[in-house]
């Protein structure tokens, strides 16, 4: 996969660069107002195959400063409310009402200060070595010193701050070539300016989405103390402290983890596998003991529970995006069709609990293959080996076979214990089931 780079007009007329990877939920990484650009992430083989491995599974979104990189170069506004207007022009150009932000250093305040003024388009926020007041990042001595050299010697400067932070490697020595060029000694000084004055911490407790606020373990930019009042102050904040070797690989294998699983969490997966024409996962769910419950609770009585929990379970389809066959089946329970593995497991752990709930247990079974669809029912191998399966299941157990499994993948919530192979009754060959469990 490679980047599509795309521009954007900000309120103040500024041509924004924008570079989009993958598709799914955009998570728009923001430019850190230090020396980074697109280019210069695209770069390093590490940092370029993060990025890769974050869009299997959503849109990553990037944008280079004003001024800097592939953006409009001659500016001088480069005050918060300026880049406040690149950052909403960034977000009103994607094809998604939520988004997920991620930003790093100098570029906390902006996403702070975003996402507590629009608490119903951000989901999720990440704050990487990050702070709400610029004065709150440290200046080593060292800094202190290398700030003197910009304005007498920027390519040093550029050299100097690309060796002290990622080692003179071949790969840093490309990254500062591409850093000389990608933003001047004026832009850059004036950014800096700028950014020493933000402070938005006033807007840190309006912050009302899930933050995931980590720090570098001895980094010398932020302190743990400053880190740790900034997770305090947002509501629904977590700290963690990384190991990190070079910032320009984004993060390494164990932050790439921590990040994946945060964002993750709570989001609805793309990774359900589209299903082609004619094809369908097949849900049957049918009434444990039918016979036994007759004869305890009488013919009467049990047809008027079993007609009201047929129709609970037709209403859980319907609200999980499936269809209830409507046509006459064998048995007292329920047949449908789902385009969606993960939606088709939703509602058979909904169905399993409502038959508890009534009393009236189900066995439940999935299947996914191809069917005839025949006025109001569906015919075909397939829906044959999800009613066998359905027979296999323990009373309120769902069952799946290994084709739903593989489709839904990790993208139903929940986890499968392997039942092995099973010989199902009219089916030549034996089928692979599991159990489906609730994620631990």
């Amino acid at each position: 996969m490679e980047p599509q780079v795309r521009y954007v007009t900000s309120p103040d007329g500024t041509r924004i660069a924008v570079s989009t990877l993958g598709h799914g939920r955009p998570l728009v990484i923001m430019p850190s107002m230090w020396l980074t650009t697109i280019e210069m992430y695209w770069q390093v083989p590490q940092s370029q195959a993060n990025f890769q491995r974050l869009a299997e599974r959503r849109k990553v979104v990037q944008y280079d400063n004003r001024g800097y990189g592939l953006s409009e170069r001659e500016v001088t506004d480069f005050s918060l409310e300026a880049r406040l207007g690149d950052l909403t022009a960034v977000l009103d150009s994607l094809e998604a009402s939520v988004i997920d932000l991620f930003a790093m250093a100098y570029a906390g305040p902006t996403a702070i200060s975003y996402t507590a003024t629009h608490p119903d388009r951000v989901r999720r926020l990440c704050l990487s070595d990050a702070v709400a007041r610029g004065r709150d990042f440290i200046r080593t001595p060292r800094q202190r010193a290398l700030r003197h050299l910009i304005e007498v010697d920027w390519e040093l400067y550029v050299q100097t701050q690309v060796l002290v932070t990622n080692g003179w490697t071949e790969v840093a020595r490309s990254v500062a070539e591409g850093l000389i060029g990608g933003v001047t000694a004026e832009a850059f000084l004036a950014t800096l300016r700028v950014a020493r004055q933000d402070d938005v911490a006033e807007l840190l407790p309006e912050v009302r989405c899930p933050t995931l606020v980590s720090q570098t373990r001895n980094q010398q930019v932020v302190s743990i103390g400053t880190s740790r009042q900034l997770a305090a102050a947002i509501p629904n904040a977590l700290l963690v402290l990384v190991d990190q070797e070079s910032p320009l690989t984004l993060a390494n294998e164990a932050a790439m983890r921590m990040i994946e699983a945060f964002l993750d969490e709570g989001a609805e997966s793309t990774n359900d596998v589209e299903l082609p024409s004619g094809t369908a996962v097949i849900l049957f769910a049918d009434i444990a003991d039918s016979t036994a419950l007759t004869e305890r609770l009488g013919d009467a009585a049990f047809r008027a529970k079993a007609r009201d929990l047929d129709d609970g379970l037709r209403g859980v389809v319907r609200e999980h995006s499936g269809t209830p066959i409507e046509g006459k089946l064998l048995g007292d329970g329920v047949l449908a069709v789902f385009t969606s593995a993960r939606q088709a497991i939703e509602a058979a752990l909904v169905c399993g609990r409502a038959g508890n709930d009534a009393g009236l247990p189900l066995h439940l079974g999935l299947h996914a293959g191809d069917v005839i669809r025949e006025e109001n029912n569906v015919y075909g191998g397939a829906v044959n080996i999800a009613s066998r399966i359905s027979g296999l299941s323990a009373a309120g157990e769902v069952l799946v076979s290994e084709t739903v499994r593989s489709l839904a993948r990790t993208s139903a919530g929940v986890r499968f214990e392997d039942r092995g192979e099973q010989a199902l009754k009219g089916v030549g060959e034996a089928v692979r089931v599991w159990a489906v469990r609730e994620a631990e």
